[in-house]
């Protein structure tokens, strides 16, 4: 049936109204868009931005330092190169001076290699710490010294001072201390990464006497803990590590050598292994894993040179030492990072080292242990 209009006779066609209808909503519709305008296109998200290359990537595409990363790379291969050729060649003079010359060249690029990875951290600005890997500013503190104490032997030998006697020591002990200190000062905080402040070196007042002498009543407990540890080792590896400080024998030299290593040694030390190491790295895992990181790292630095008759031997000597280490290790970490203050560390290492020393003067004179 078909419905009728109320104002008219005439009945109303549904398709009319439909109709109608479409007329009118095509009267409002947009118009398509013209050649000259085209539909806009949807929006895409920008791609991330490329990540830096690291620093064993060898590219200086995209790099915040190029020069600085291609002379690291470059003087330390011509610097390792240059050593090899000169251990290959023998004692001979000219040997002599290729390695003093590689043994330069190698610290030139260590050094521009780490100062280069500072400069990319900082310029991707990632995490709590921007500054160049301890591995590798250790790394560049190696040939340096190699250099230096070949450098100071040769007015030592001279003299008729020996080279490897207390004076020789000392010297080289100090020299590493002061190779420490200045690859921190250059590469650390004459760069911004770290002040000595935020790494623990602070004025030595009255506090920081106070923190000296209350690290060095750690000592006797830890000596106690790698005593059994060492027991326990020599049962498994029946070998005996060489102190890197051997009994002078007479009292000048022993007074030499209780400033070697009561001194200069754990100050040298505190700064690399505990300020520097452990804060860069407590910043980047947390303190927990960097104070175990840094660590085991000073405990595998003091077997790097370890020596023996036969692979076997060497290989024990190098267990023994680093795993009599660790005790200690951990002991001066876990100050350090209760302290927030290197004294305290620096008290437990100069005591525990102190009382090593004299335990083996006395055990030495007394005809008990070797001479």
């Amino acid at each position: 049936m078909i419905p009728r209009d109320p104002g008219s006779s005439e009945p109303v066609d549904p398709s009319t109204d439909a109709s109608e209808a479409s007329v009118a909503e095509a009267a409002v519709a947009p118009e398509p868009p013209t050649a000259l305008e085209s539909p806009a296109a949807p929006e895409t998200p920008s791609p991330p931005a490329p990540a830096r290359p690291g620093a064993g990537t060898f590219t200086i595409e995209g790099r915040a330092a190029p020069a600085l990363f291609v002379v690291g790379w470059l003087a330390t291969l011509v610097g390792l190169g240059a050593i090899v050729i000169a251990l290959l060649a023998g004692g001979s003079a000219g040997a002599a001076i290729l390695l003093n010359a590689g043994l330069g060249v190698l610290s030139i690029g260590l050094v521009a290699g780490a100062g280069a990875q500072g400069i990319e951290r900082r310029a991707r600005a990632a995490g709590l710490y921007a500054g160049p890997s301890p591995f590798l500013v250790f790394a560049a503190s190696v040939p340096i010294s190699l250099l230096v104490v070949r450098l100071l032997g040769i007015p030592l030998t001279l003299a008729g001072i020996p080279v490897l006697g207390p004076v020789g020591l000392l010297a080289s002990v100090s020299a590493q201390a002061l190779i420490y200190a200045g690859l921190v000062r250059l590469l650390v905080v004459d760069t911004g990464t770290l002040t000595w402040a935020e790494m623990g070196v602070l004025r030595f007042d009255r506090q920081a006497l106070g923190q000296l002498v209350s690290g060095a009543l750690w000592a006797g407990p830890v000596i106690g803990v790698t005593y059994v540890v060492a027991a326990v080792l020599y049962l498994l590896l029946p070998v005996t590590p060489v102190s890197p400080l051997p009994p002078a024998g007479e009292p000048v030299g022993f007074a030499i050598n209780l400033v070697a290593g009561a001194i200069a040694a754990p100050i040298g030390e505190e700064l690399m292994f505990r300020a520097f190491a452990t804060t860069a790295w407590a910043r980047s895992f947390g303190e927990r894993r960097g104070l175990v990181r840094a660590a085991l790292f000073f405990a595998v630095v003091h077997v790097l040179n370890v020596s023996g008759a036969s692979a076997g031997e060497a290989i024990s000597l190098a267990v023994v030492g680093f795993a009599s280490r660790v005790p200690v290790a951990l002991a001066l970490g876990w100050l350090f990072v209760r302290r927030r203050s290197i004294w305290g560390s620096i008290g437990l290492h100069a005591t525990f080292n102190l009382i090593l020393l004299i335990v083996g003067e006395v055990v030495a004179r007394s005809g008990l242990g070797p001479a």
